[in-house]
């Protein structure tokens, strides 16, 4: 419950700190700031096929992070009241999850002609990029359910680096 509210004190104290800026930003015509304000973990693990369209990754303007803070917490603190988790909040899993699903992927082998990024929120593992096959990618989904702690894979993975086949937000860069 601590680290919770020292969450929701951060979030209070960003949006302190972020509101004039915004404010600016509206009033000049530009789309508001966004930022990776709930430092949800987001790598790339494999870079096997440059070609492949980058996702966007979790980025969010202040009023989304407003809107989200409370869903998150409530969200967060569900698994541990009802003993699905030792940790006081699931998001405070993330942080160790995504490093050791980044070391199975790479150490694995079979996905070194990938180009994937993984997210993680909530102990959900998120799987984005570029495979060689199908099978591939179902594969890469079993593996990541391997990794201790993770509740759940979604996967977003694409045949090929064909930007129509899409199924993630991509980088503007």
């Amino acid at each position: 419950m601590r680290d919770v509210g020292r969450f929701l004190r951060f979030m209070l104290g960003t949006s302190a700190v972020l509101w004039p800026l915004l404010t600016w930003a509206q009033a000049a015509g530009s789309p508001p700031p966004r930022t990776n304000a709930f430092n949800d973990p987001f790598v790339q693990v494999t870079r096997a096929l440059p070609q492949c369209p980058v996702p966007e990754g979790p980025l969010y303007t202040e009023a989304e992070v407003r809107e989200l803070a409370h869903v998150r917490s409530q969200h967060g603190g569900s698994c541990h009241r009802v003993g699905r988790c030792r940790l006081p909040n699931s998001y405070l899993y993330d942080a160790e999850i995504i490093p050791r699903v980044q070391r199975y992927i790479q150490q694995d082998g079979r996905f070194d002609d990938t180009s994937v990024w993984v997210l993680g929120e909530r102990r959900l593992v998120t799987l984005m990029g570029c495979v060689r096959s199908q099978e591939q990618a179902e594969a890469l989904e079993k593996a990541v359910w391997l990794v201790d702690d993770v509740m759940g894979v979604i996967n977003l993975l694409q045949v090929g680096t064909e930007r129509g086949g899409v199924r993630y937000p991509t980088s503007k860069r």
